[in-house]
């Protein structure tokens, strides 16, 4: 009874603190005299600063943000946002949008955080852009956007000091520096910026045009490495030779050199497997029946100098019902079924609703781990690829620790599981709880059945000479408590060659944050890959260009784009222009090339790394 009071009393305080918070902050946008409104469009809030006694409607979803919601993040929520990559937000200090992410962006302290799914999403992406303005009525829970005069000149003059920063840092520190085509086109943008000032009327057509000059100039700024591992992961949706000569011959032609290809995914695999077979699953999926694409990816991808690593969903079932077909894994194994400690006895089959109603199966179950071992070794043996990448190598996400239902949604809860650690410890783990002793036991626990698979998969990629990486989520503590996925410990013990991290991002800031998460928990042995999901999200080529630019000042080992549905010709156009390609010619500069008012910003950078 007394816990129901403080947690009463204490949403209570929240939502009284938030009222506060926002009558404080949120004021109505008031246009200058010479201000022109291009734009202006209103939307319903619904929560701001959600918690699980205040928006039931997220309470199973990362951040707390429900179906086709807009929310609200102030300070008052915490430090970040926790959202997944399937929303979209804008950052805003002040009454200004500074910057547009896709997930789990940093909250700034004098500002807030509009973060939308599904509706929501499409209306921040139809009325919300960098330089926007916006006021929130907090009483009748009113957000409006305002696209002005000032937002385009906004977003021209921010893209250009962006451009002259990255100007700097690679005038700086990198050899025969060639940037001719990056002065010319700041040069060009500047003087459109000018025309934009003078003129309200027209300052949209000036600013767009440069903000267009800005980004020609972004796109040429970041040099060619040819040491840089350039990828990207590919489901491979091609069913015979010819069209997968013809994705291979346009990703070499782009300077794409690493494919991480989708070979076993949704509890299926791609080629004709005899372990599948042996099992009684599935022997392939059905959309290659006839040929092996695996077989002909592999060996025309190395024709071109292109490595393959087999991308790998370790223990994910797939998002179709198991009872849907018989050979479904679910359907042949249901003892092999993760459960969370709400339906731990629960005849029916569970799925985890935040990630696609997907399915999963049980890292503490020997009989799961032997047969995922024999997969992974019938592709090495007969395939000989160039490295494995794990994904989905975690359990299933449960809600954020220290949310109420955090342990009512935590995975792991199976007979076998269950069984195994009341023979360690002398205690059903469904009994625990968090402020139990033994809760840190069972935590751990779930930690080290993912770890021992990875050992596992060390020894036969070692054995086998096949570089191996896995799939990581950069933040640790939620890695950890939400996941199961101990990645510092894989580094430490030198189990894997290399992290492909996800950023889940649009936002160059958060991106840093989390790289920075990583290099500071990873061994110097373990390499380090930005997975950038720009892409994905659908975020600009500035973004694209920023986060690739956070990559090379933080000395990362390459790039992968997720993913190569999503990478459009626009995206190529970018990335070509100077990342993935060389320069035809080499124009050199010196630090003496770079106008005054940019050198004196050189002074004190510390060779461009963050402390």
């Amino acid at each position: 009874m007394k816990s129901r009071v403080w947690v009463l009393l204490i949403s209570i305080f929240f939502l009284l603190c938030t009222g506060v918070f926002a009558q404080g902050v949120y004021s109505e946008y008031v246009p200058k005299n010479n201000e022109v409104i291009f734009n202006q469009s209103m939307y319903k809030v619904d929560v701001i600063d959600p918690r699980a006694s205040t928006n039931w409607k997220g309470i199973n979803y990362p951040g707390l943000r429900g179906t086709n919601q807009l929310v609200i993040y102030t300070p008052a929520f915490g430090y970040r946002t926790n959202t997944n990559e399937y929303g979209t937000e804008a950052v805003v200090t002040g009454d200004t949008v500074t910057s547009l992410s896709g997930a789990d962006s940093l909250i700034p302290a004098n500002g807030i955080v509009i973060s939308g799914h599904g509706l929501a999403k499409k209306w921040i992406n139809e009325n919300i852009m960098v330089g926007a303005k916006i006021s929130i009525d907090p009483n009748k829970k009113i957000i409006t956007s305002y696209i002005t005069s000032d937002t385009f000149l906004y977003t021209a003059r921010e893209r250009i000091k962006e451009v002259q920063n990255m100007l700097i840092y690679y005038t700086q520190n990198t050899a025969n520096y060639n940037c001719k085509r990056t002065m010319q086109n700041i040069a060009k943008a500047n003087d459109l910026i000018e025309k934009a000032a003078k003129n309200s009327e027209d300052s949209q057509k000036y600013a767009s045009r440069a903000i267009e000059y800005a980004d020609l100039a972004m796109s040429t700024v970041i040099p060619y490495d040819a040491s840089e591992l350039k990828g990207v992961w590919l489901r491979p949706t091609y069913f015979n030779e010819k069209d997968i000569t013809k994705v291979l011959d346009m990703l070499a032609n782009n300077g794409i050199n690493n494919v991480f290809l989708e070979t076993y995914y949704h509890g299926k695999t791609i080629f004709p497997s005899q372990t599948m077979a042996k099992y009684g699953f599935i022997k392939q999926n059905e959309d290659y029946v006839g040929f092996d694409p695996l077989k002909i990816w592999i060996s025309e991808a190395h024709k071109r100098g292109i490595k393959i690593h087999i991308w790998f969903e370790t223990f994910y079932a797939g998002n179709k019902p198991p009872e849907t077909n018989p050979e479904y894994i679910l359907a042949k194994k249901p003892q092999w079924t993760n459960r969370q400690k709400k339906n731990a006895d629960s005849a029916d089959i569970p799925y985890s609703v935040s990630e696609h109603n997907g399915y999963f199966i049980d890292p503490a179950n020997p009989e799961v781990q032997a047969f995922l071992q024999d997969l992974l070794s019938e592709i090495i043996t007969r395939y000989k690829p160039d490295g494995i990448n794990l994904d989905y190598i975690r359990y299933p996400q449960s809600v954020d620790a220290g949310l109420i239902g955090y342990e009512a949604s935590n995975w792991g809860y199976t007979k076998y599981a269950r069984n195994e650690f009341r023979n360690m410890y002398g205690v059903d783990p469904l009994t625990l709880t968090t402020s139990d002793p033994l809760w840190y036991q069972w935590k751990f626990y779930r930690c080290n059945k993912i770890t021992n698979f990875v050992r596992k998969t060390s020894q036969l990629c070692k054995y086998h000479n096949v570089t191996l990486t896995t799939v990581i989520f950069p933040n640790r503590k939620l890695a950890m408590n939400t996941k199961m996925q101990d990645w510092k410990n894989w580094s430490v013990n030198n189990f894997v060659d290399g992290f492909t991290s996800l950023f889940l991002t649009c936002d160059d800031k958060t991106a840093m944050n989390l790289m920075e998460e990583v290099l500071r928990n990873k061994s110097s042995s373990t390499k380090l890959y930005a997975g950038l999901f720009v892409t994905f999200m659908n975020g600009s080529n500035s973004d694209l260009m920023k986060q690739i630019h956070a990559a090379r000042k933080y000395n990362l080992n390459g790039l992968i784009i997720f993913d190569y549905a999503h990478l459009t010709k626009p995206y190529l156009d970018t990335l070509t222009e100077s990342v993935f390609k060389p320069a035809k010619k080499e124009v050199v500069i010196t630090e003496a090339d770079v106008p005054k008012t940019q050198q004196v910003q050189i002074k004190g950078k510390n060779n461009g790394r963050r402390k």
